[in-house]
């Protein structure tokens, strides 16, 4: 990519996007409806926590090895298999709902886009668009994030219809029974899934409808009444660890918790069946003042002693980002909103470049580190510098 735009440049041409995830941010909170804006960048109450993940990063300071022959990007490995999903590199979109506020087609294009580059996806439970649409466009490397529903049976027809659709796994995401005190979202008196945005996936599901006196499209009274069932059924403050063990009832995909920030929680979800932990705070849009997810990263994954894979999620902006998450004990990131900013910006292009920026920093970064594969980073090529 480094080498395409500089040799573009000779002739003038420069880059329709910015070349940074601030960049791209900064484009998007002045082209896209305030609405969309609030809903991707807004955080919860001050917006500490969101400020925190990143910030966290700059508390551990790569130190580069040289002489080492990887500066070559043919000398590099950027490959991983994570639970038997193999990844060209250790990213995969992070959920995020609602994409029909910046596209129509928000979740069909990250999948297919993500695919085409080699790197997973996973799609959120609160989609504008099917389980099935986008899996027949999103090749062998997406993931299926389940909210778990106030029903059970529900929450069985979403999970298997994932895996029918096929889904290389299940993340089911517990930090959110209710959603967070969100005030760029109040300012604007904006709930997508009020509006019956972000539904798709209720909407077209037999139980849920099996629950509707009248199915949605009979007009504007039957969808306000097939909101309000969402309503009903989003968030369930009852769930415990011992609950995973449903999910192994339904499916024999791998399933991984997201949201755990404790190792005693990452303890439990491993110990009730879980083959994986996602170290997140949501972005930082459900608890204001909360660790950052960088700085829980290290003492969970000490925490599962090799019992589960691991993977962060809130915070990762670049390449060194990246790196720094694997050298702590990732096996892989989630990367959340620079992407959806590039595809409210353009659409396919724009997810590609943000997934094609992140991928080349972190390849270029690797290689100035002295690093010939993603294998070799461990806790070593990093100094704690605090702040």
């Amino acid at each position: 990519m480094q080498n395409e735009i500089y040799l573009a440049g000779i002739s003038g041409t420069r880059p329709e996007l910015p070349m940074t995830a601030a960049g791209l941010e900064a484009r998007a909170r002045e082209e896209l409806s305030a609405e969309a804006y609030a809903y991707i960048a807004g955080s919860a109450s001050t917006e500490r926590t969101a400020a925190a993940n990143l910030d966290a990063f700059a508390r551990h300071a790569i130190v580069p090895r040289m002489l080492r022959g990887t500066t070559a990007p043919d000398a590099r490995d950027l490959s991983v298999e994570i639970l038997g999903t193999h990844l060209a590199a250790p990213v995969l979109t992070a959920p995020v709902g609602v994409l029909s506020l910046v596209h129509d087609q928000g979740e069909t294009i990250v999948g297919q886009v993500a695919s085409d580059l080699g790197v997973g996806s996973v799609l959120s439970t609160a989609a504008s668009s099917t389980i099935e649409d986008v899996g027949a466009v999103s090749g062998d490397s997406w993931w299926y994030q389940l909210y778990w529903p106030a029903d059970d049976e529900l929450a069985q027809s979403l999970v298997q219809r994932a895996a029918k659709a096929g889904a290389k796994a299940i993340v089911v995401t517990v930090d959110t029974p209710g959603l967070g005190w969100r005030p760029k979202d109040l300012e604007l008196g904006h709930l997508p899934f009020l509006r019956a945005q972000g539904i798709a996936n209720y909407l077209s599901d037999p139980v849920f409808r099996s629950k509707l006196a009248a199915p949605p499209e009979d007009g504007p009274e039957a969808m306000q009444m097939a909101v309000l069932t969402w309503v009903s059924q989003f968030g369930n403050h009852t769930l415990r660890a011992s609950d995973i063990v449903k999910i192994r009832e339904w499916t024999g995909l791998p399933v991984l918790v997201k949201g755990i920030l404790h190792e005693d929680d990452a303890r439990a979800v491993v110990d009730a069946g879980a083959d994986g932990v996602v170290v997140s705070n949501h972005g930082g849009r459900q608890v204001d003042g909360a660790i950052a997810a960088l700085e829980a990263l290290g003492p969970v994954a000490a925490a599962v002693e090799g019992r589960a894979t691991v993977l962060l999620d809130s915070g990762i902006r670049s390449g060194a980002d990246v790196l720094i998450a694997l050298a702590l004990g990732a096996d892989a990131v989630l990367y959340g909103r620079p992407w959806v900013y590039g595809l409210g910006l353009a659409g396919a292009d724009g997810v590609r470049h943000a997934l094609r920026m992140l991928l080349a920093d972190l390849d270029v970064t690797m290689g100035l580190a002295g690093l010939s594969s993603v294998s070799e980073i461990d806790a070593s090529v990093l100094r704690s510098v605090g702040r």
